[in-house]
């Protein structure tokens, strides 16, 4: 009994460990956003399209395909990630908007809401976790040290 109930407790905080960090409260962007993003691993390519809105006192995050079908959709609400609508849980995903939401504080709060946050020139890195490369404040790279694992990040132009 002793046995099972230590195996539970081991894998209840691997499992809180493994969740990516959030801010204690959501931090000043400039919404709505449209962005490409590039997920580049062992060689593969996949393009999606991802928009993040704010809503009722959160931030909601819709990915989708190429064609529009949805992959995604989480709602970040004081301080935790809620399912939106259907889709079954997605960890990969909350990994990229939780990375995504470290890579779009702006630079005077980043330090506060992430403790730990290095910058250097066009780097920020949250160790051991991400490492951003900023082309421009919405044109940046996202990567997750140990996973071989990239994003590329850019805006959606919008249609004309």
């Amino acid at each position: 009994m002793i046995r099972a109930l230590l195996m539970a407790c081991l894998l209840l905080l691997s499992a809180c460990a493994s969740r990516p960090p959030l801010p204690a409260h959501n931090p000043t962007l400039s919404l709505p956003l449209q962005l490409h993003v590039i997920r580049e691993q062992d060689g593969q390519r996949q393009d999606w399209l991802l928009v993040i809105l704010r809503e009722d006192g959160g931030i909601r995050w819709s990915m989708m395909d190429p064609l529009g079908i949805p992959l995604a959709r989480q709602k970040l609400l004081n301080g935790a990630w809620q399912a939106d609508g259907l889709l079954p849980p997605n960890p990969q995903a909350r990994e990229l908007f939780a990375a995504l939401l470290f890579a779009l504080t702006p630079a005077a709060e980043v330090s506060t809401l992430y403790p730990g946050t290095q910058a250097m020139d066009l780097t920020r890195t949250l160790p051991p976790r991400w490492q951003i490369t900023y082309h421009s404040s919405l044109a940046f790279r996202v990567n997750l040290p140990g996973q071989n694992l990239i994003y590329h990040v850019t805006p959606l132009e919008a249609a004309r």
